[in-house]
């Protein structure tokens, strides 16, 4: 039988008593902090066509729409079974709770916002946002990964990975699964396609359907919210969310050429 790795990984990477320095959240600031160099590029690459000082209030809009677009998702939609019985955990979000189709409904919302406020087209900027934002999903798969979540169904595959929190079985290491294809894989592409797009709304449009396509893939590896199980005794919630933004993707391909706005 063959030895599995045994995920040991300390989620903390400084503990100074009352104040501690975690993995996940440092993942977060380097996207963050990645995806602001990239949306100032655009600017001067005339991409985006905002003053760059403008930056950071698109970034602050963007992870407040995120995340209490990820909160809400989360609460009424993945587990409104828990909540609705325990309203004092609404606001919970240091015991987890994020939904990232959540937290892409609020970026929609906050490009929209941030589109109005500055008399942008709304695909010009989601288009922005896609190209610099996506190489944070690798940053949080990997913070998912480092805190030993969100990790993947039993395999007897060498490739498993004991995760203490998913008992004494070999999982799936599906976080590195979509670190790959959502993170590396999704950055990659989308910034082959702007080379060679001449309307904006299509890389936005290319974002939301291959995301749906990767993330549909992985699911069948990674090990479904315990509280909603499988539907139809098949699939996921996140494959139904999936499917959504796969033909969401598609729409929006279409309607961004019929608006034909220039690059």
């Amino acid at each position: 039988m063959a030895s599995h790795y045994v995920h040991q990984l300390n989620p903390v990477l400084l503990d100074l008593g009352a104040v501690q320095v975690r993995w996940y959240g440092l993942m977060y600031v380097v996207g963050f902090l990645l995806a602001g160099f990239l949306l100032k590029h655009l600017v001067r690459t005339n991409f985006l066509k905002v003053a760059e000082e403008k930056i950071d209030s698109l970034i602050t809009t963007s992870i407040l729409c995120m995340f209490l677009g990820a909160r809400f998702a989360y609460v009424f939609i993945y587990n409104w079974d828990y909540y609705s019985q325990n309203l004092m955990d609404l606001l919970a979000v240091w015991k987890g709770g994020l939904s990232f189709h959540g937290a892409l409904v609020g970026l929609i919302v906050g490009g929209v916002i941030f589109a109005r406020q500055n008399k942008l087209s709304w695909m010009e900027v989601m288009d922005s946002v896609a190209l610099a934002g996506s190489q944070g999903l690798f940053f949080g798969r990997i913070g998912n990964f480092i805190n030993g979540e969100l990790y993947g169904r039993i395999t007897s595959s060498s490739i498993g990975i004991i995760f203490p929190q998913g008992g004494p079985f070999p999982r799936h290491p599906s976080q590195l699964y979509e670190a790959f294809l959502e993170g590396i894989l999704l950055f990659i592409i989308l910034w082959f396609v702007k080379s060679r797009v001449k309307i904006y709304g299509i890389i936005g449009a290319y974002f939301v359907g291959l995301y749906g396509i990767f993330r549909f893939i992985v699911e069948f590896f990674r090990e479904p919210d315990s509280q909603l199980g499988y539907y139809f005794g098949l699939i996921t919630m996140g494959q139904i969310l999936c499917s959504l933004m796969i033909f969401a993707g598609v729409g929006l391909i279409i309607y961004a050429k019929k608006k034909n706005i220039t690059i």
